[in-house]
């Protein structure tokens, strides 16, 4: 981002302080959760919106959206903050100038590593909006049974002895679908283009891309399982709502696709619903009753991504983070061996090995790249 477009986004964001925008849920199955609207911070006057549509006739979702200004607005509510799913004028001043230092110190950064960051401050107490106390439910007994050390990948301490030990995102194969819209420090992109009877979106982490039909046509046979499942969508008056089924249970819906991991019952419903020319409402109810007790649903504004293009996620299946990950936990093994000849116990060192993002033993490295700015709630 150049200077002036700094300073010209700055100066937006000083004038929109009364009436900048704010984004209501859609719908989710509480009826304290209002329907999807548009509100100023000036008293709630609502903002007139016309729906763009393309030349076959449906609501024009197409462009390339980011994540990237939900940073600062936590998964999971604050319990003190109880079922209020919005900040008050206090408190929202206080995000939007967390807002306005992150966009100074980011274009000030010095390094090779440089995050994606929030350009515009949304008053939401919680991505998580139903329950209305914006908490996670609870998860089922037999959930519990299959938390297992995979579900932290190198963000745990293995034990590593195959693949199978690793996450899908550790093995750059997916992040899965909600993984993969969720901020984390950096890969926030999502392009979506359109054409009659289908839509699709792109992840720029991972180079997943979902299609999304809309003509129809019924889900496949519940015999064939895939990483993001099989979506089928519909056009509900402006609103793209896309049913999504026969999933795997290799995937999570944390962050990067980690944490315990969710059944291949899972049925994730979204919703997509452009209520600004920079605004997109995406909103997904997470229905998984093998694995939580009841559903709950996320909502977050996505707004255009910087620069307008995806960068290429230079990670691919079987990468050397892997190999010599595997090659480590082996060299370790001799290491063990050798003390306890010697009349030495110690305990094993964990593939982290204290350095946040990568392995910290030569040739263990885990990670992509110098692994730095990885977010720790990738590993829920």
């Amino acid at each position: 981002m150049t200077t002036s477009r700094m300073l010209t986004m700055l100066g937006a964001l000083a004038t929109m302080s009364f009436v900048a925008l704010a984004t209501l849920p859609v719908s989710t199955q509480s009826t304290s959760v209002p329907a999807l609207v548009i509100t100023a911070y000036n008293g709630g006057a609502p903002i007139n919106f016309v729906t763009p549509r393309t030349p076959w006739g449906d609501p024009d979702l197409q462009g390339v959206w980011s994540s990237d200004d939900t940073n600062g607005i936590p998964r999971e509510r604050p319990q003190e903050l109880g079922t209020r799913l919005y900040q008050t004028d206090e408190e929202f001043a206080a995000r939007a100038k967390q807002v306005k230092d992150g966009i100074q110190r980011a274009e000030s950064a010095v390094g090779s590593f440089r995050g994606d960051f929030a350009r515009r401050p949304f008053r939401q107490t919680s991505i998580i909006v139903d329950p209305p106390d914006g908490r996670m439910p609870a998860l089922t007994p037999f959930a519990e049974t299959r938390r297992a050390p995979r579900d932290r990948g190198t963000f745990g301490n293995g034990p590593f002895n195959t693949t199978e030990d690793f996450t899908l995102y550790d093995r750059c194969i997916t992040r899965g679908i909600v993984g993969s819209v969720l901020r984390v420090p950096y890969g926030n992109g999502n392009r979506i283009v359109q054409a009659p009877g289908m839509v699709a979106i792109s992840y720029e982490m991972i180079h997943d891309t979902r299609v999304m039909y809309t003509d129809g046509r019924p889900h496949i046979g519940q015999a064939i399982r895939q990483y993001l499942g099989d979506s089928r969508a519909r056009w509900v008056g402006d609103e793209l709502v896309v049913e999504t089924t026969n999933l795997t249970d290799k995937t999570s819906i944390g962050g990067n696709g980690n944490g315990l991991r969710h059944s291949d019952k899972m049925k994730i419903t979204e919703r997509f619903k452009r209520v600004a020319n920079d605004i997109i409402q995406y909103q997904f109810t997470i229905d998984d009753p093998v694995t939580y007790a009841k559903p709950f649903t996320m909502s977050m504004p996505l707004t255009p991504l910087d620069g307008g293009v995806l960068l290429p996620y230079e990670c691919h299946e079987g990468n050397y983070a892997v190999l010599q990950t595997l090659g480590a936990e082996r060299a370790e093994d001799r290491a063990l061996a050798a003390d306890l000849a010697k009349g030495i116990r110690r305990e094993r060192r964990p593939i982290q090995n204290n350095v946040q993002g990568g392995g910290g033993r030569g040739a263990g490295a885990a990670g992509r790249g110098a692994g730095a700015g990885r977010d720790p709630e990738d590993a829920n």
